[in-house]
């Protein structure tokens, strides 16, 4: 059992940014926050920028940050007073009182819903996807590409190089082919009863290591919930993590073994149509634009959560964290499952971003195929002729994106330029903490590629 859960978070410290910093050293909460010159630590000097704005007596516009992403805890206390609100819809009113073709978005839109309700959770990658569609076109024949289209040579090229992905050897395949979900399951369910528990116990919403380990049970119970957590944070020296990151590490690791498994499934059969058979819509035809829902939470909120925290979460309420700006209002688009995103998802989303008064989109995920490039490079466009900035990560491949295949990029397919407003971020951190720059990182010189703080 103890090696069972040593390599259990071994490999969430592989693929967690926040278990693998705070393991390195104790560095204090918001470092990323601070100014090297005065702390030592190298953050963003955000605290100081304020304390030079303040000295100034100068005041802030409000700016509309859209965060495409998997969803958003709209209740979430730190978050639920910088939601956007789209001033020209009467919520909860089942009319498109705005007349964009999205019923009561209030905060937002959900391109992974479908009208009944339903949500797209999990979906298949998108080089399973490309290979399948494809491969009845070009597998196995016989191609003169200097004969082809320069679109036809374009999707001949992608087809190939999906079906070497599909059909290589891949060591993660058998890495992750024998992990036992079911049991990680159960040790998810065990840790949140647990915690429900002890929250109450201890009067907490959230506990570390250490605090529990200096708690005296009071019943079987609390007992029991002590143990099910000090086991696994004794053993793996995670004392000083609370029991949020716990369980959320937790989470978001059974959704990456799921992912990698459904990967290896792709050599055999083709992926399940996940998001088809809930959203819907005409997923070739562009223009078909009336789909999804108004649930922006959904049950994946997670990874959104966070990272529109780390943009606007309220500061100095003395609640969880402050997030970097005080003056900004998030507008959620889900797109973005567990697996990869669909290039029409994330086009509209752009553009409903770009229509609905956004100046900056926030794009933190990326896959290694775009077969639908064009309408995403056009969306691009669109943003960069209305003065939008795109901000999309780098990815956590430790590839060069100059060459490697890395989507979305600022390169157009068409060959003709690329897109100007398009920041590709990076991920850095102290030294004190694992590193200027982190190891899973992408890298480039080529793509406006800069690094955040992890």
């Amino acid at each position: 059992m103890n090696k069972f859960f040593s390599i259990l978070f071994t490999l969430l410290t592989l693929t967690m940014v926040s278990f693998a910093q705070t393991a390195k050293e104790d560095v204090p909460k918001s470092w990323h926050m601070m100014d090297k010159a005065s702390t030592g630590y190298y953050g963003v000097s955000a605290d100081k920028a304020y304390e030079f704005l303040k000295s100034k007596n100068l005041k802030s516009n409000t700016v509309i940050v859209a965060v495409i992403d998997s969803g958003i805890d709209t209740l979430h206390e730190d978050l639920k007073s910088i939601l956007w609100t789209n001033p020209k819809e009467i919520p909860g009113n089942g009319i498109d009182d705005d007349g964009n073709g999205y019923v009561d978005d209030v905060h937002g839109w959900n391109f992974l819903g479908g009208k009944d309700g339903r949500n797209v959770k999990e979906d298949s990658y998108e080089g399973a996807r490309v290979y399948y569609s494809l491969k009845s076109k070009w597998d196995d024949k016989q191609v003169n590409k200097a004969s082809l289209s320069k679109e036809d040579a374009d999707e001949y090229e992608m087809f190939l190089r999906a079906k070497s992905e599909i059909t290589a050897e891949d060591t993660k395949e058998n890495e992750f082919k024998d992990i036992d979900l079911e049991r990680l399951k159960d040790l998810q369910n065990t840790l949140t009863k647990s915690d429900s528990i002890l929250r109450i116990a201890l009067a907490k919403d959230t506990f570390t290591g250490n605090d529990l380990d200096k708690y005296v049970t009071k019943s079987f119970a609390e007992k029991k919930a002590k143990t099910d957590f000090l086991g696994l944070m004794k053993a793996n020296n995670l004392m000083d993590q609370t029991s949020k990151e716990l369980i959320d590490g937790l989470k978001e690791y059974i959704e990456y073994v799921e992912g990698e498994q459904r990967k290896a499934e792709a050599k055999g059969k083709p992926p399940v149509e996940y998001r088809k058979n809930i959203v819907g819509d005409n997923e070739t035809n562009i223009n078909d634009r009336s789909y999804g829902n108004n649930d922006i939470m959904a049950s994946t909120p997670m990874h959104g959560t966070h990272c529109s925290g780390i943009i606007a979460a309220v500061r100095n309420n003395g609640k969880g964290m402050d997030g970097i700006a005080d003056n900004v209002r998030i507008m959620m688009l889900r797109a973005v499952p567990d697996g990869d995103e669909h290039d029409k998802d994330i086009a509209l989303a752009i553009r409903y971003a770009v229509d609905n008064g956004a100046k900056i989109i926030s794009m933190s995920f990326g896959k290694s195929f775009s077969p639908q490039k064009r309408w995403v490079d056009e969306a691009f466009a669109y943003a960069e002729s209305k003065n939008v900035l795109l901000v999309h990560a780098a990815g956590n491949d430790a590839k060069d994106v100059d060459t490697a295949a890395n989507f979305p990029n600022p390169t157009y397919i068409s060959g003709k330029g690329r897109a100007g407003n398009i920041i590709t971020v990076g991920a850095s951190g102290d030294p004190k903490a694992g590193g200027l720059t982190a190891s899973f990182s992408n890298y480039g010189k080529k793509k406006w590629m800069f690094f955040h703080r992890v």
